[in-house]
């Protein structure tokens, strides 16, 4: 593999290690927040856009490294793939969940389970079971991490759940659950399960920020909402002169006649790889240029100027944690207040140069 100038040896001053850390989404927020991060990522496109934005970035396998490799982090992340046990109504599915609950089990109880990983059919199963891995081998070192943030679609929640209840058996607090993109600021509707752990006192996932979208657009609000901002808009993040709407690749049960409509007065719908395919209209349902990546990175919450690099960026953006909602959920596990109008302001501020808002 290439050597890369970011790809040097980890820094004593790193705090936080991003396992599959992707474009970035996470590090973007440590920045943000003052908090040096190294990522790994085995992807050659995330790791050239990672390299873009002057991300310090290791091309490679996570299972080829260790808390030992990171002596100075404190802080442990990541999202890792789950594509294996997030099959809706998938016999094969539901097996893979068994499966890895069942591994958790058996980690925890101090079985090395590195021969049985290495039997299963598909390998992303085992991978999930990484960042434990990690807590384990740190926690068996003496150096336990403070602070321990995992992401990832919903379907991952009882995942998080079981991991769990593996990290209070070596001391951990831990919360965890499902936050909607768009009650933290996000211009998008997308829901996402995190785990937050700390071994000193009990953590707690971050409140909203931000009403939640209703279908529609409702403006009425529960009392709960009233003490919250309304929902962040696609045209609001855009500066997009006129008005429009995006007219989704998605059918409604696969029928092609029933495409997702959302108006730009609106959050977007979840931001996927297949963004490039949606149709933009005006109100005369004229065409409208599709969104840049650029556009669809600032969806994700990303900078307008963020280096999108390599190939396959459509999928790179849709695989990213928004770095609004990453930035609230790390500042939650560090236990820090911060300002949530300087928070959002970062979103705006060109990249090149950023410094951190919140540093230690």
């Amino acid at each position: 593999m290439t050597e890369h100038p970011a790809d040097s040896a980890p820094t004593a001053e790193t705090q936080m290690v991003d396992l599959f850390a992707g474009p970035g989404g996470l590090d973007v927020a440590a920045r943000w927040l003052g908090v040096q991060a190294e990522g790994i990522e085995w992807d050659a496109n995330a790791c050239t856009t990672r390299r873009a934005a002057g991300l310090r970035t290791r091309q490679a396998d996570v299972r080829d490294f260790g808390p030992s490799d990171f002596p100075s982090a404190t802080i442990l992340a990541g999202g890792p793939p789950c594509q294996t046990y997030t099959v809706a109504g998938s016999g094969a599915g539901r097996r893979a969940l068994e499966s890895v609950l069942d591994f958790v089990k058996r980690m925890a109880a101090g079985e090395d389970v590195t021969a049985s990983l290495a039997e299963l059919d598909d390998e992303r199963t085992g991978l999930v079971l990484e960042p434990l891995r990690w807590a384990l081998e740190a926690h068996a070192l003496g150096r336990p991490y403070e602070a321990i943030l995992l992401e990832q679609v919903p379907a991952a929640l009882p995942v998080w759940m079981g991991i769990g209840e593996a990290l209070a058996g070596i001391g951990y607090k831990v919360a965890h659950g499902v936050l909607r993109t768009e009650e933290y600021g996000v211009p998008q509707t997308r829901r996402r399960a995190i785990l937050i752990a700390r071994l000193d006192e009990q953590p707690a996932l971050p409140l909203p920020t931000h009403r939640r979208f209703h279908k529609g657009g409702s403006d009425v609000l529960s009392d709960d909402d009233a003490e919250l901002l309304p929902w962040e808009t696609m045209r609001g993040a855009l500066k997009r002169p006129v008005e429009f709407t995006v007219i989704s690749n998605y059918g409604t049960g696969g029928d092609p006649r029933l495409r997702g409509r959302r108006r730009s007065t609106e959050p977007s719908a979840t931001i996927t790889g297949k963004v490039s395919r949606n149709r933009l209209v005006d109100s005369a349902d004229r065409e409208l240029d599709r969104f840049s990546f650029s556009e669809a990175g600032r969806l994700q919450t990303f900078p307008t100027d963020y280096p999108w690099s390599g190939s396959d960026v459509a999928q790179q953006i849709g695989n990213a944690i928004p770095p609004l909602l990453a930035a609230h959920v790390l500042a939650a596990a560090l236990q820090r207040k911060v300002d949530r109008e300087e928070l959002e302001a970062m979103v705006n501020k060109s990249w090149r140069g950023l410094g951190g808002i919140c540093p230690e």
